[in-house]
C-alpha cells in the first residue's frame, strides 16, 4: 500500500515536471545524522522561476536540506527526482585554495566548458569587480571573507538553473549587497537562499521554505511577510494545544473515575488516553522550546559623565590612503551609532583611534577615564582554539559566571546563546564561525561595560540569535557602536549613523539605515534644484537700478541631520514625560509592593530610566536651541 501510495505520488510530480512546473522533488525522504534523524518523510517541491528563502532555528537541517537538493547528501529513504538536464549550483563554505590559482581562474572554472571562451572573460570581470575582487590576485593570499567572495563570484558565473546560496552576504559592505540584490533580481533561474539578512531576502525572495521541527513549512510570499506568517501558525498551534489538551483531561477525568478496566472495550480506551496524554505532552514541550524568548534585564551603566570621547580635527593615512581628515566629533553617555562604509573605508581605523589602540597623525582624540570598554572584534582575536567553551568564558576556573552582576552556571548560559550545554567542554578550535561568533558575543555581553563597540557582529549568525542580540542591544543603557551590513538590524539598535565614503570623508545622520537613506535622497534633491537653479538667469541682474533688489539678512540655520534631530526632540520628550506620569501613579498604589514585589522593583527602576533619558533628551534639546540662535 506505502508503495503504491509512494509510486502514484513520483508519478504526479514527472507529470507536473514534464509541464514545465517542477524540476526537483523530494519524495518521502528521511535523512539522520550520527542516528539522529533531520527529517523523515520529507516531501518537497521546487518550481521554476521561485525566489525561496530558505529559514530555520541554528540547527534545524538548513544546510542538510540544501545538500540534499544537490543530491550531495545521499537520502536514507524516499527518493530525489530532478527535471532532465536541471543544473544545480551551490555556493561553496569552504574552498582550499590551490598554489598558483587567481582568483580569476578559480571564478572562470565555474563556468562549462561549452562557455569556456575569451568571449566570457568579461563576464568574470562583471561579477569580480563589484565584489571587490583582483582578479590577478592569488587565492592562496586572500583572506577568509575574500574567499567566501571569491566562492560566491563563482556561483553567480555558473548561472545554473537552479541556485543555491548559504549566507552571501556575509563579508560584503553594504554597495556590495545591494549590487547582488540587482543581480539576484534580474537572475534568470531559480534561488534558495539561506540569509541572516531579512532586508535582503524581503528584497529578493517570492516564497518561503520554513524548518520547524523537523517539518518543512511552505509559504507561497516572500519573507517580508515571514513574522506576520509563522504568528499566524504558531497561534493556531497554541489553540490547536489547549483544545487537545481538553480533551486528553475529560478523558483522564474518565479514566480516574474507576472505571474497571478489566472491560475489553474500556481497555483500548485507556491505552489511547495514556498515548494521547503523552504525545500531548511532548507536542507542548517541544512548542515551549520554539516559542522561548531570552529574558533579558537592562544593562546598567555608569552615569556619572555625560561625555565619554571627543575627536579633535583628527587625520589619519595609511601609506597614501586618507582615512580620516579633519575629523570631528563628539561622543556623548547612551549614543547609540551605527557605522556604514565600504570594506577598507576606514570603519576598522576608527574604531582602533576610539579605544587607543592607534594614534592619530594630526589633531587628538580624548577619552573618558576609566571607562570599561567591550570590543566585539570580527576577526576573533580574543579567542584561543585550544581553549574549551567553559574555560573561554571562565577563564578564572569555575563553574559560574558573572553575568550582569549576578552568578550564572556556564551551562544555562550557554543555553541562552542556543548552545548545547552538553559541549561546554569542547574546544573553541571544533566550532563552526557561526558558533565562535556566539561565544565571543557571550563573553563580550556578560559584562559589556560602559562602552560596548560590535565590529561586524551579524555575521555568520542564525536569525534567532540575531533577534536575540537585538533585544539586549536594545536594552543596554551604556553609549554603543556597531559597525554592520545589515540593514534591518541597523534600524533595530541605532539612533545615529556615521556613514565613511573614503578618502577621508565622514558624513553623519540622525537615524538608522533607513534613515540614512532618506537623508541622502533629499540631500541628492536639494542639490538637483540648487543646480537647475544655477542654470536659470538671475532675475536680480536684470532689475533697474531705480528698484534695487533688498539683501537677505543671514540667518543662522542648523544643517539637515541637526535640524532633523531637534525637529524630533519634542515627540521623545513628550513620550518619556508620559511613561514618567504612568509609572508614578503605578508607584502611588500603596498596595503595589505587597501585591507584586518583583513588578514594584520592575517599575521603580524603568522610572529611573526614564527620567535619565528624558534629562538626556532635555539637554539635547537646549544645546541644538543654543546652536540655532
Amino acid at each position: 500500500m506505502l508503495k503504491r501510495r509512494f509510486t502514484r505520488r513520483f508519478f504526479i510530480c514527472m507529470y507536473m515536471a514534464m509541464s514545465g512546473q517542477l524540476i526537483l522533488a523530494l519524495q518521502e525522504a528521511s535523512v539522520a545524522l550520527s542516528g539522529k534523524p533531520i527529517f523523515e518523510e520529507l516531501t518537497l517541491n521546487i518550481h521554476e522561476g521561485s525566489r525561496i528563502a530558505l529559514v530555520g532555528r541554528n540547527g534545524a537541517g538548513k544546510t542538510t536540506l540544501m545538500r540534499m537538493i544537490t543530491g550531495e547528501k545521499e537520502l536514507d529513504e524516499g527518493e530525489r527526482w530532478t527535471f532532465q538536464g536541471l543544473s544545480v549550483g551551490y555556493m561553496q563554505q569552504d574552498v582550499v585554495p590551490k598554489d598558483g590559482q587567481s582568483v580569476f581562474d578559480f571564478t572562470f572554472g565555474g563556468l562549462n566548458k561549452e562557455s569556456k571562451d575569451e568571449q566570457q572573460d568579461y563576464k568574470v570581470d562583471m561579477i569580480l569587480t563589484p565584489l571587490g575582487l583582483d582578479p590577478h590576485a592569488m587565492m592562496t593570499a586572500l583572506s577568509g571573507g575574500q574567499l567566501r567572495r571569491a566562492c560566491l563570484a563563482r556561483a553567480l558565473v555558473e548561472e545554473p538553473d537552479l541556485l543555491l546560496l548559504d549566507e552571501p552576504t556575509n563579508h560584503l559592505d553594504l554597495e556590495g549587497i545591494e549590487w547582488l540584490e540587482g543581480f539576484l533580481q534580474g537572475y534568470s533561474g531559480t534561488m534558495l537562499c539561506v540569509s541572516h539578512d531579512k532586508t535582503f531576502l524581503s528584497n529578493i525572495t517570492d516564497r518561503i521554505f520554513w524548518i520547524d521541527r523537523g517539518a518543512v513549512r511552505v509559504c507561497s510570499r516572500g519573507f517580508k511577510y515571514f513574522d506576520e506568517w509563522s504568528t499566524d501558525l504558531l497561534e493556531q498551534e497554541e489553540r490547536e494545544l489547549k483544545n487537545r489538551a481538553k480533551l486528553v483531561a475529560q478523558e483522564v477525568e474518565w479514566a480516574s473515575r474507576g472505571v474497571k478496566a478489566r472491560r475489553k472495550r474500556n481497555v483500548r480506551r485507556l491505552e489511547l488516553m495514556k498515548e494521547a496524554r503523552d504525545k500531548l505532552k511532548a507536542d507542548q514541550s517541544s512548542f515551549r522550546k520554539i516559542m522561548a524568548r531570552l529574558d533579558v534585564p537592562e544593562i546598567e551603566t555608569d552615569t556619572t559623565s555625560k561625555i565619554c570621547a571627543e575627536f579633535y580635527n583628527v587625520h589619519k593615512k595609511f601609506e597614501e590612503k586618507t582615512i580620516l581628515e579633519g575629523f570631528n566629533i563628539r561622543i556623548t553617555r547612551g549614543d547609540r551609532i551605527g557605522i556604514l562604509g565600504k570594506n577598507g573605508s576606514g570603519k576598522t581605523t576608527f574604531l582602533k583611534l576610539l579605544v587607543g589602540e592607534l594614534t592619530p597623525d594630526q589633531g587628538r582624540v580624548k577619552r573618558q577615564k576609566n571607562v570599561r570598554v567591550s570590543y566585539f572584534d570580527q576577526k576573533r582575536a580574543d579567542l584561543n582554539p585550544e581553549d574549551t567553551l567553559k574555560k573561554t568564558l571562565c577563564p578564572n576556573g569555575g563553574d559560574y559566571i558573572n553575568v550582569l552582576g549576578k552568578q550564572r552556571h556556564v551551562c544555562g548560559y550557554l543555553k541562552d546563546f542556543l548552545f548545547d550545554p552538553a559541549r561546554v567542554d569542547d574546544k573553541v578550535a571544533h566550532l563552526s564561525g557561526g558558533q565562535k561568533n556566539r561565544l565571543m558575543l557571550a563573553k563580550v555581553l556578560a559584562d559589556p561595560g560602559e562602552f560596548l563597540i560590535l565590529d561586524e557582529p551579524t555575521n555568520d549568525l542564525d536569525m534567532d540569535t540575531l533577534d536575540m542580540l537585538e533585544e539586549i542591544l536594545v536594552n543596554y543603557t551604556g553609549t554603543l557602536f556597531v559597525v554592520s551590513h545589515d540593514r534591518d538590524f541597523l534600524d533595530q539598535v541605532v539612533t545615529k549613523t556615521l556613514a565613511f565614503e573614503g578618502e577621508g570623508k565622514v558624513e553623519g545622520y540622525i537615524g538608522g539605515y533607513s534613515d540614512y537613506i532618506e537623508a541622502r535622497k533629499a540631500e541628492a534633491q536639494k542639490a538637483e534644484k540648487k543646480e537647475k537653479a544655477a542654470q536659470k538667469p538671475n532675475k536680480a541682474e536684470v532689475k533697474s537700478e531705480a528698484q534695487p533688489v533688498a539683501k537677505p539678512q543671514p540667518t543662522k540655520k542648523l544643517s539637515y541631520k541637526l535640524q532633523y534631530e531637534l525637529d524630533q526632540l519634542p515627540e521623545k520628550i513628550a513620550g518619556f514625560e508620559e511613561e514618567i506620569e504612568t509609572l508614578n501613579k503605578k508607584l502611588a498604589d500603596a498596595d503595589f509592593y505587597n501585591k507584586d514585589p518583583e513588578g514594584f522593583m520592575n517599575a521603580t527602576k524603568d522610572l529611573d530610566t526614564a527620567k535619565r533619558r528624558l534629562e538626556r533628551a532635555e539637554t539635547r534639546w537646549l544645546e541644538l536651541e543654543e546652536m540655532k540662535a
